[in-house]
């Protein structure tokens, strides 16, 4: 099931998005070291507490019986657009179509909130994520190289249908 993030699960949320962008770390070679500011190193409570609370961004996760196993939020930004942040899954639950779900579940949060431009980033050397997006409509839009990162930061844009729009 796809809920809201309460206060009391953002502990449990990091536990999720460092542990679901490890594997990313793990098969791309990311370390604390090299690419401190990557996903699975840099997300803290003090991070998601001033996202839930400062910046209200709308956070979900997918609860199971074994509790939350997978998260993303929304951050929305100027001219109807919105980011996609931290879509994951738990390895141990991929490939249940559950990414799939929040994928689907975020577009309509996105349309809620006006959005009409979903922007995706992406680790630009993640083909399988990339071809994993387009999948589902998104275009890859450029890539930027920052000196921070051991890898290329990839974009990708989703239209979406705001909701009362044909």
């Amino acid at each position: 099931m796809i809920r809201k993030v309460s206060r009391n699960d953002l502990e449990e949320c990091v536990k999720v998005i460092r542990s679901s962008f490890q594997t990313v770390a793990d098969e791309f070679g990311f370390t604390e070291e090299n690419a401190p500011r990557f996903t699975a190193f840099a997300t803290t409570l003090e991070r998601l507490l001033y996202h839930y609370e400062q910046e209200k961004r709308p956070m979900f996760v997918y609860q199971t019986d074994d509790g939350i196993i997978g998260y993303y939020s929304l951050w929305k930004q100027s001219d109807g657009e919105c980011e996609l942040n931290n879509l994951c899954v738990l390895a141990k639950y991929r490939h249940q179509n559950i990414g799939g779900e929040l994928w689907r579940h975020a577009v309509s949060e996105a349309a809620k909130l006006g959005c009409s431009v979903m922007n995706i980033g992406i680790v630009e050397e993640n083909v399988r994520l990339r071809k994993w997006y387009e999948a589902y409509g998104a275009e890859h839009t450029g890539t930027e190289k920052y000196d921070f990162f051991p890898f290329t930061c990839g974009y990708m844009k989703m239209k979406i249908a705001v909701d009362g729009e044909s």
